[in-house]
């Protein structure tokens, strides 16, 4: 059998599964959906939102990219940020990155990868950053360790930069901005950093609104 035959096969089984535990299982989320949570996420196959946060479908919306990475100029990435947040009314946000990413230690190397050097330009940013820290660590698996860290809390900031974020935070003091680590070697969570509605940051990234309309968002 084909691999991908297996793949609706097992989505037959799931879904008699579901059905037999509880006949209404899809009723509820068929037509609306209201989570409380806006996960940004590694596109790394290891590493699927709801499997290893026990999450339903209808709990989590989902955003995933190599390397959970949050750009201020990716459309992509704002335009779940800005439903999320201004439609779905989610009250946290959650950037999930993994130990052992590639796209962190591709980043970490000098190799020439094509087109996806320019995604992960990124990240080499965040270990300029935070090069006097990770210079410092002479083992490498702790040193790639650590970058996976600083690159999480690095898009915990970009995503409190946003005036989606910031504007949300201000008329209805949400919402919260969590950054974890998942480590594939052992299936835990671990959180390394958190904002709270109306954090402090770098004085330019803030916006002030005041009663001024609203434009794009960025």
């Amino acid at each position: 059998m084909e691999s991908y035959k297996k793949l609706l096969l097992a989505n037959k089984a799931w879904v008699e599964d579901k059905l037999n535990i509880r006949p209404d299982y899809f009723d509820a989320t068929a037509t609306v959906q209201t989570p409380e949570f806006l996960w940004i996420g590694c596109s790394d196959s290891r590493v699927p939102a709801e499997d290893i946060t026990g999450s339903a479908p209808g709990e989590l919306f989902v955003h995933r990219n190599i390397a959970n990475m949050v750009i201020h100029t990716d459309l992509n990435v704002l335009s779940v940020l800005q439903y999320a947040v201004e439609y779905l009314k989610i009250r946290h946000i959650i950037v999930c990155g993994h130990y052992n990413c590639g796209g962190v230690k591709n980043a970490m190397t000098r190799q020439d990868l094509g087109l996806i050097n320019k995604w992960l330009r990124h990240i080499k940013d965040v270990y300029r950053i935070n090069k006097r820290e990770l210079d410092t660590i002479g083992d490498f698996q702790q040193r790639y360790d650590r970058m996976v860290e600083l690159n999480v809390a690095e898009q915990v900031l970009h995503v409190a930069e946003t005036s989606i974020v910031q504007r949300a935070w201000k008329a209805e003091h949400r919402p919260v901005i969590h950054g974890w680590v998942y480590d594939v070697r052992t299936g835990y969570l671990k959180a390394i950093a958190q904002m709270e509605p109306g954090s402090p940051m770098e004085g330019v990234y803030e916006y002030d609104y005041g009663d001024a309309p609203q434009g794009d968002d960025h």
